[in-house]
């Protein structure tokens, strides 16, 4: 029974290897530039066009609430504070137009920021991904059973964490899309939803980067299976990269004094201080 299944782990890892090779290279490529693997029916690039439709009808958008704003506040005096210097909407508004219309070449510097990054911690924790995997897989289904089958579970995480790297990279597609769209709560005093949307265009090229290096030191010890330990850190280091997206949103959760987690301590304090007033009284 134990030839049967290490043979039947050995024909899986041995198909698997075959794509390995081809993936860890590209992978902080698909996080920041999703694009240049995803052209339109004519050959160019899909969010060029779809950035162009976007920023077109974000832009209209910012004028529309800049007029908006200005005609509640200034002649009918139902929104915001009349006393408050026109020029502030105005540097508002021209901030809103400026970023909406130079968040391309904003996006192309903060990528190449993180690339440098990204290969700086590559660089300690090692980036050679040349890899003799074929030797891996005839070492591995030599120490048994029970090896192999870490080795099969090494491997399904692998393509975990690579099909999480494919949505990252949609996701800050998205995220660069829609930048037109954010930009339009500059306009409020509390910067609207730009701020949350912000943070969550760092926490996702901030996990990239952090699971990029866990996979790559996970392999690294992985593939050291001279001595047994490594392949549980290896497995560790993989699963680890795959909550890492979970596990930032814990600290880098947007803050602020209407934010959801305020909302229900605010409402607990209120009902245990109601509570315990009607306590008293009954007393």
């Amino acid at each position: 029974m134990d030839i049967i299944l290490l043979g039947v782990i050995g024909v899986i890892l041995n198909g698997s290897i075959t794509l390995i090779d081809t993936l860890l290279g590209s992978v902080l490529d698909i996080c920041l530039y999703a694009d240049k693997y995803m052209t339109g029916t004519g050959g160019g690039s899909l969010v060029n066009g779809i950035f162009d439709v976007a920023l077109g009808t974000g832009v209209s958008l910012i004028i529309l609430k800049f007029l908006k704003k200005g005609f509640e506040c200034y002649v009918l005096w139902t929104d915001g504070d009349a006393d408050s210097k026109p020029i502030l909407v105005l540097t508002r508004f021209a901030q809103a137009i400026i970023i909406s219309i130079c968040f391309p070449i904003l996006y192309t510097f903060m990528a190449e920021v993180t690339e440098e990054l990204t290969n700086q911690i590559l660089n300690i924790v090692g980036t050679d991904t040349n890899y003799d995997w074929q030797n891996w897989v005839n070492n591995i289904l030599s120490l048994g059973l029970v090896n192999a089958i870490f080795g099969l579970i090494f491997i399904i995480c692998y393509f975990m964490l690579y099909f999480q790297f494919l949505m990252r990279g949609l996701e800050i597609l998205i995220l660069r899309v829609g930048v037109p769209f954010a930009c339009v709560g500059l306009l409020d005093n509390d910067k609207g939803v730009f701020k949350p949307y912000m943070n969550k265009f760092f926490q996702s090229m901030f996990a990239s980067m952090i699971q990029i290096a866990l996979c790559k030191l996970g392999i690294g010890l992985m593939l050291n299976i001279g001595i047994n330990i490594n392949i549980f850190w290896g497995i560790a280091c993989l699963v680890l990269a795959i909550k890492t997206p979970r596990f930032l949103a814990e600290f880098l959760i947007p803050t602020s004094s209407g934010g959801l987690v305020n909302n229900i301590y605010n409402t607990g304090r209120l009902i245990g201080m109601a509570k315990s007033l009607i306590t008293r009284k009954g007393g």
